[in-house]
């Protein structure tokens, strides 16, 4: 099927009269609009599992290396990415020095986003981090302003005026409000805007310093996550996390283990599945689905770690969850 018909799909635009369509192009419009329900699914739920795990691992069972917890699920993502690879079943670019050069400044930001994610999600609960992520959008829309004379419209900045707004009273209003958590993820928007900034302009240099002059997401997937091992190796001497991860009799338990295991799975599934979500629908939908999937998951943080909340708190994480579907809507009409 053309690309075209796909995003007839997506419109409700597809032709009534099924009378004129073939057998064989009926059928393979039923075959896309499962996969694309089904790519649909699996990013959701490995994108809001992925989260719900980490906060499981460093708030329930209380452990305090986020650098290592990070290191541990990078190191299964390269790992999975490279049998993969050489067994043919996807393309990878050889991780040339030049290659290396140009990413490199890219990947320190990348470690610093995991990291510092990892730490605001330890003290602040998935309801308002997801809120508080929204102050990310912001930010990435004066970067883009004046990075790249950038301008949008009036519904967009409407929408980024409300997720500011839904921060701030969320913030007040948090019964459980930390200040280290809410200072983590300060810089976590800070440092994920400027990742999503300065990839724009690194993937352009990087592909021309490839052998095939291209560069796809599994290379992309793998040659962020290789870099940030040694990175992250240090960054765990530098934060004292060895003393405690010999001293914790966590790493004792093989549950313990099988939850950690599976948070690296997670980490590689988002990956994949955002890729095979985004092959099947399209840039707009993606996006769209982006924002609603924070409503679930909101919730379900909410009841699966008995957050202490209050009425005006959940108003306001309910008012920043439709700020970010309203924002999604308003970048949809300004790219239409």
């Amino acid at each position: 099927m053309k690309p075209s018909s796909v995003n007839d799909m997506e419109n409700g635009k597809l032709d009534n009269n099924r009378e004129k369509i073939p057998k064989s192009n009926s059928s393979r419009v039923v075959k896309i609009h499962n996969q694309a329900l089904l790519s649909g699914l699996a990013y959701c739920i490995s994108s809001c599992s992925m989260i719900l795990v980490n906060k499981f691992v460093l708030s329930s069972y209380d452990f305090n290396a986020g650098i290592s917890l990070m290191l541990y699920q990078n190191l299964i993502s390269v790992s999975i990415v490279s049998i993969l690879s050489l067994s043919g079943l996807i393309s990878t670019e050889p991780l040339t020095w030049r290659l290396i050069k140009v990413w490199l400044p890219v990947n320190v930001i990348f470690v610093g986003m995991l990291i510092t994610s990892m730490f605001s999600l330890k003290y602040i609960n998935v309801a308002m981090v997801t809120v508080l992520k929204n102050v990310t959008n912001v930010i990435t829309a004066l970067g883009e302003m004046y990075l790249f004379k950038k301008h949008h419209d009036g519904k967009v900045w409407t929408a980024l005026f409300l997720m500011i707004i839904s921060a701030i009273t969320g913030g007040i209003t948090d019964l459980a409000f930390n200040a280290t958590g809410y200072a983590w993820q300060t810089l976590n928007c800070f440092l994920t805007a400027s990742y999503s900034l300065t990839l724009r302009r690194v993937m352009d240099t990087a592909k021309q310093v490839t052998k095939s002059g291209n560069l796809n997401e599994f290379s992309m997937v793998l040659l962020n996550n290789a870099l940030s091992l040694p990175l992250g190796i240090f960054l765990v001497i530098v934060f004292n996390e060895v003393d405690y991860l010999l001293r914790t009799p966590l790493l004792r338990f093989p549950s313990f283990w099988m939850v950690m295991t599976f948070s690296g799975f997670l980490g590689l599934a988002i990956s994949f599945t955002s890729m095979w979500f985004l092959h099947q629908t399209g840039a707009t939908t993606y996006s769209l689905v982006g924002s609603l999937n924070k409503i679930p998951l909101s919730v379900a943080g909410i009841f699966l770690f008995k957050v202490p909340t209050s009425l005006q708190n959940s108003a306001s994480i309910f008012f920043g969850l439709l700020a970010g579907v309203f924002f999604a809507r308003a970048k949809i009409r300004e790219k239409s």
